[in-house]
């Protein structure tokens, strides 16, 4: 009966389908990509292969956003510190053009010590100040190959090297040059710190902590600093996600409400017959409820299909955007959307277990 039910009003019931793959899609995108972002960025931090991240006092540990305030001179003080072996100083620029992305200036020997040296797919190491080296990801989707030229802040940089991706940044340019691009000569944004043990990270943070003039500044493990790159953690995010899911909410509310009520309306006469058979209120409510519940589920599904083919989409078109879905994600999105069409259908339902049958069997 339910299944006729839906069938009989192909086009009402289609209409609810699409608004609940509608919402489920709205999360899932929306999310993934916050997540995608997120995941991204935390892997190409770790394959950096630091195990201590020093940064000036105030500093965000979002990736770009604290330009190069502090002298370089700051590497040759951790340096010294014990179980130190490797500090790298590095220019984050965050840039807008084009995309959003974060321009790594590198020393590149220190910069290397760190996790070993580059793997190149294309060219080599820099040769010259207008050099850059881009990873196989950006490489790939701008057709970009050594020897070409690439504007890199408003300015023609050629491509002297392509390197496997994941460590930090996409482009790499020599420190000395984006120093004097952007103003900031002898000053760094970040100082990659490698010890002789991981384990003695802790130990390292807090000897850094009591130099001198460096009672401010923002060190942490790098195992901290990742574990900070979650959605509850990141400002802002975790209220960006409520809101879209508030609306992908409303829209699926509202049209399962709308498109229940109206089945109610124009069933008086079947559920008066009903309820003159015997039939209790509690089962027309469940004959309502299983009717939203399959609408539901087949609108989930949809929405679950049409978030992977969007997002295989989208990646196909911007290697360089990362979407994330994840199982939990999933579970989440089907219990919000089904959770809300049963919401939505709970006012038609009792609307129509409170009808007399009396009235009912004589509405025309």
């Amino acid at each position: 009966m339910i299944l006729a039910n839906l069938v009989h009003r192909p086009v009402r019931s289609l209409i609810s389908i699409i608004a609940i793959a509608l919402e489920v899609t709205l999360i899932l995108v929306i999310v993934g990509f916050s997540l995608g972002i997120l995941n991204d960025s935390r892997q190409r931090q770790a394959g950096i292969g630091a195990d201590v991240i020093v940064q000036p006092p105030g500093s965000s540990f979002l990736t770009g956003i604290t330009g190069a305030p502090v002298s370089v001179k700051v590497a040759d003080i951790v340096r010294k510190l014990p179980h130190v072996s490797v500090v790298s100083p590095v220019i984050w620029q965050l840039t807008t053009t084009g995309a959003v992305e974060v321009i790594y200036g590198i020393d590149l020997p220190s910069f290397q010590a760190l996790s070993g040296p580059f793997h190149f797919l294309e060219g080599g190491p820099f040769h010259g100040p207008y050099d850059v080296i881009v990873d196989d990801v950006f490489a790939q989707s701008h057709s970009v190959h050594v020897g070409q030229s690439i504007d890199v802040l408003n300015h023609p940089f050629r491509v002297i090297g392509v390197v496997e991706h994941g460590k930090g940044a996409r482009k790499f340019l020599p420190m000395a040059t984006l120093q004097d691009l952007i103003g900031a000569q002898g000053k760094a944004s970040v100082f990659y710190v490698k010890l002789d043990d991981p384990n003695n990270a802790d130990m390292v943070v807090s000897e850094v902590r009591n130099v001198p003039g460096m009672e401010k500044y923002t060190v942490r493990s790098m195992r901290e600093y990742l574990s900070m790159m979650t959605e509850s953690k990141v400002p802002g995010l975790s209220t960006f996600i409520a809101v879209v899911i508030g609306v992908a909410v409303t829209i699926g509310f509202i049209v399962i409400f709308q498109a229940m009520y109206a089945a109610v309306m124009e069933r008086t006469r079947e559920i008066g017959i009903l309820k003159s058979l015997g039939a209790s209120k509690m089962y027309i409510v469940n004959v309502v409820l299983r009717e939203t519940a399959v609408l539901a589920v087949i609108g989930i599904v949809l929405g679950i299909a049409i978030s992977f083919g969007a997002t295989e989409t989208l990646i196909k078109k911007l290697p360089t955007l990362t979407v994330l879905i994840t199982g939990r994600w999933l579970l989440r999105a089907t219990l919000i959307a089904l959770a809300g069409a049963l919401v939505g259908a709970l006012y038609p339902a009792f609307r129509a277990a409170r009808k007399d049958p009396i009235d009912a069997l004589a509405y025309e």
